[in-house]
Formats: C-alpha cells, sequence, structure tokens
C-alpha cells in the first residue's frame, strides 16, 4: 500500500504539496494611526524620549506624562548602535539641559551690523539691511541714518584768527586819532591829523571787505595750488591733499530729491526769498536776500584711490567727524512769482518734511559726490594694522598770509572735501 502525499489548500484555492507552515511569522503591518506633528519637542516624539528617559506625551489622551523607571532590556542594548561604544552596565546618564528644544525661525537670518566697509551692500542680491543705515522707504521722508554717518548742521565756516588784545590796540588808536583830529580841526582850524587818521582808517576798510568778499575764493585757490601727495610714502601723521576716485563704504548715500543712489556725499537746501515784507526762512534771514529754510547734509566713511600711487585709503568722514565739504550744489526746482506751479513730486517732498507751500519765491538745491567722482580729500595719515586711513586733523588748517593777494589768513576745521563742478555728470564706472 502506498504512501499518500500530504497537501494542503492555500487561501487563493490552491492545493499545494506539503504541510502548512504554521510557525511561519507574519509580516509586519503598518498602523493606520497618523503620527503626530511634534514641533521638535523631544517629549512627544515617541521612541527618540524614550532612549534618554525623557517623559512621553501621548498626544492622543489628556493624562500626565509618566517617568519610565525600567531599565532598558539587554536585547535592545545589544542591538543598539549607539550605546554599544560604552558600556552595557547602568543606564545612560541624564543630560541637565533636557527638555523641548527651541524653535528655529525660518527664513534668512538677520545680519547684525559689524561695521566692515565694503564697496557695496552686504548681499549680492540686496536683501541684507547695510550696516548702520536705515533702509530708505518708498516715500520722500526725511532719511534717518544712524551714528556711522555724520549730519552737517551747518555749512562750511570760513573764519579769521586775530589777536583781541591786537584788535583793541587798532581800535583805540584809530578812536583816539579821530578824537585829537575832530579836536584841533575844530579849535585850531587844522584838519592835517583828520586827514592822516582817515588816510589809515579807509585802507584799513576797504582791506577789510576785500578779505569778506574773496575770503571763499581765496580759499579754493589755495586748496587747488596745495601740492598732491603720494600715499605710499606718506609717513603717520602726515598732513596731505589727496586726490582719486572715491567708492563708497558699507552705508552708500541717496540724495533725498533726485534719488541720486550711491554716493558718499549728499545735500539738499531750500531757500527762500525775503522781500520787503515777505516770511523769514530762518532768525537770521534778512530783507532782499535769500535764506535757508531747510537743509540735509549727510556724509559716510568712504574709500580713495590715489592718482599718484594707485593705493586705496580708508577716509573716516562718519561717525560724527568734523568735514568741510566744498561742492557746489545745482538748482532743480525754482518757483518765482511767475511760475508757482508746483510739481507733484515737489510738494509731496514739501509735505514730508512738514515745511508749507503758500506763496513763496523758493529754490531747491541738491549736491552730491557720486561713486566714481574725482575727488580731493585734506586730512592726517593713519596707519593702523596695515589700515591707511584718512582721518580729520586735530588742529584747524590756516592758509597763512596770502601778501600777493592781500587776503589774511583762513581757517577750517576738519577733513575738507572738494569736488569739480563737472563732475557730477561724468563718473568714472566702479
Amino acid at each position: 500500500m502506498g504512501t499518500r502525499i500530504p497537501s494542503h489548500k492555500l487561501g487563493n484555492g490552491l492545493y499545494v504539496s506539503g504541510r502548512p507552515d504554521y510557525h511561519k511569522e507574519r509580516q509586519p503591518t503598518m498602523a493606520s494611526r497618523a503620527v503626530p506633528y511634534t514641533g521638535g519637542d523631544v517629549k512627544k516624539s515617541g521612541e527618540l524620549g524614550k532612549m534618554f528617559d525623557i517623559p512621553v506625551v501621548d498626544p492622543s489622551s489628556n493624562a500626565p506624562p509618566s517617568i519610565k523607571t525600567s531599565r532598558p532590556s539587554s536585547s535592545s542594548q545589544h542591538n543598539s548602535g549607539s550605546v554599544r561604544s560604552g558600556s552595557n552596565s547602568g543606564q545612560l546618564p541624564k543630560s541637565s539641559n533636557s527638555g523641548p528644544i527651541p524653535k528655529k525661525s525660518s527664513g534668512p537670518m538677520p545680519l547684525q551690523p559689524t561695521g566692515l566697509l565694503t564697496s557695496g551692500p552686504l548681499g549680492s542680491s540686496g536683501g541684507g539691511r547695510r550696516s548702520g543705515q536705515l533702509e530708505p522707504t518708498a516715500s520722500m521722508g526725511k532719511a534717518v541714518y544712524g551714528s556711522a554717518v555724520t549730519t552737517l548742521t551747518e555749512g562750511v565756516k570760513f573764519c579769521f584768527k586775530v589777536s583781541k588784545a591786537v584788535m583793541w590796540v587798532v581800535l583805540v588808536v584809530l578812536a583816539m586819532g579821530l578824537l585829537v583830529g575832530a579836536f584841533l580841526m575844530v579849535a585850531v582850524k587844522k584838519a592835517l591829523i583828520l586827514v592822516a587818521v582817515a588816510a589809515i582808517l579807509v585802507p584799513l576798510i576797504v582791506i577789510v571787505f576785500w578779505n569778506l568778499t574773496w575770503k571763499r575764493k581765496g580759499l579754493l585757490g589755495f586748496w587747488r595750488r596745495y601740492p598732491d601727495a603720494e600715499l605710499r610714502g606718506a609717513i603717520d601723521g602726515q598732513y596731505v591733499k589727496v586726490t582719486g576716485v572715491v567708492t563708497c563704504g558699507s552705508i552708500p548715500l541717496e540724495s533725498s530729491y533726485q534719488r541720486v543712489p550711491r554716493c558718499v556725499y549728499v545735500s539738499t537746501e531750500l531757500y527762500e526769498y525775503r522781500g520787503c515784507c515777505g516770511k523769514s526762512a530762518n532768525p537770521k534771514h534778512r530783507f532782499f536776500s535769500w535764506g535757508s529754510r531747510h537743509a540735509e547734509r549727510y556724509v559716510a566713511d568712504f574709500y580713495i584711490s590715489d592718482f599718484q600711487s594707485g593705493l586705496r585709503a580708508l577716509v573716516k568722514a562718519g561717525y560724527g567727524a568734523k568735514v568741510s565739504a566744498i561742492v557746489k550744489p545745482a538748482t532743480v526746482v525754482d518757483v518765482t512769482k511767475e511760475n508757482q506751479e508746483l510739481s507733484p513730486t515737489f510738494l509731496r517732498w514739501l509735505a514730508d518734511r512738514n515745511l508749507s507751500s503758500d506763496d513763496r519765491v523758493m529754490r531747491l538745491k541738491e549736491g552730491y559726490i557720486k561713486e566714481g567722482s574725482t575727488v580731493s580729500v585734506m586730512g592726517v595719515v593713519r596707519r593702523h594694522d596695515n589700515v591707511l586711513m584718512i582721518v580729520p586733523p586735530a588742529e584747524p588748517l590756516s592758509t597763512g598770509c596770502q601778501w600777493a593777494r592781500c587776503l589774511f589768513p583762513t581757517y577750517v576745521e576738519g577733513l575738507i572735501l572738494t569736488c569739480d563742478d563737472s563732475q557730477n555728470g561724468d563718473v568714472i564706472p566702479v
């Protein structure tokens, strides 16, 4: 009698030989339960929290978290690759900083102002904030810069320095001469002394008025005649004049009305004319003259490339430095009695500064030094950690007595910054 081969039926209806394998393990199935969002919290991360004995919170239940004190099994320790490097006896040490991990904000990290001077904005796309600068808005409001930008409240001041003792001696001698001459003319009928005093007084008055009239032109002529220095051979503390092409530092400036970008110096001034019965623009405004009603002048640190040696120096004009900028502004708006029609751009500029636009004769002048312009700078050389700088001098600059031009010594404080009148339109691309 033959032996019958056992067979069994599969789930799909087929018969196969052999006995069924009851000890074969079933394939694990994935649970249909959705994994909750933990938000980076270790207490809600399930198995990760159990590895470090951190109380695990079940998001599906409102029960308080339970602390698991049982030691992990030896099989889990043996199969864990991260635990094999140490001893298997005992449990892992707890970290003192255990707890929820702080969330990281999405998006670019903000850059803190570092004061580093570059030739452009920090980000190539222009999205990063420039160090020390408040980004201009779409409106024509007054720009507000940080301490890295110097605000020039007043224009360039030219002054004569004459000893007070000398002035008093001259005034006393002239007064005594006039009194004696007048007395002799009345008593003795001789005007010789009075004529002599007048012969001394009249030329002196003419010279004073000559200096007041030609003071600015004489100072500009002195600057033009001052020889250019070569930065390569300049020593520390030497007063030099450097002429070259300028480039912006970390804070490029922008003119407030024409919106000229990438400037190292900007100036916008509003003037008003006062007639016999007009309104004064400022407390010192005289009749039948132009007076400054509003002014905005800013200058920041910039670089200059010397024409003589090709070296590049940092000009420290920001952070409240004393700067005398000789830049001739151009008239961009001219409002006369015949032409009282104001443009919308000018009206918006006035409104942003809370300035009235009633019946007034006004002129808006704007000057700037754009990147790539040829500029002359006069200051003191400083070398610090292989960085070549030009800083304001401690003492005012004196032109000395110019006897051939009958000009007294003129004094100017701070860095002297001059730009050719024709440089605003023609600049060198950098």
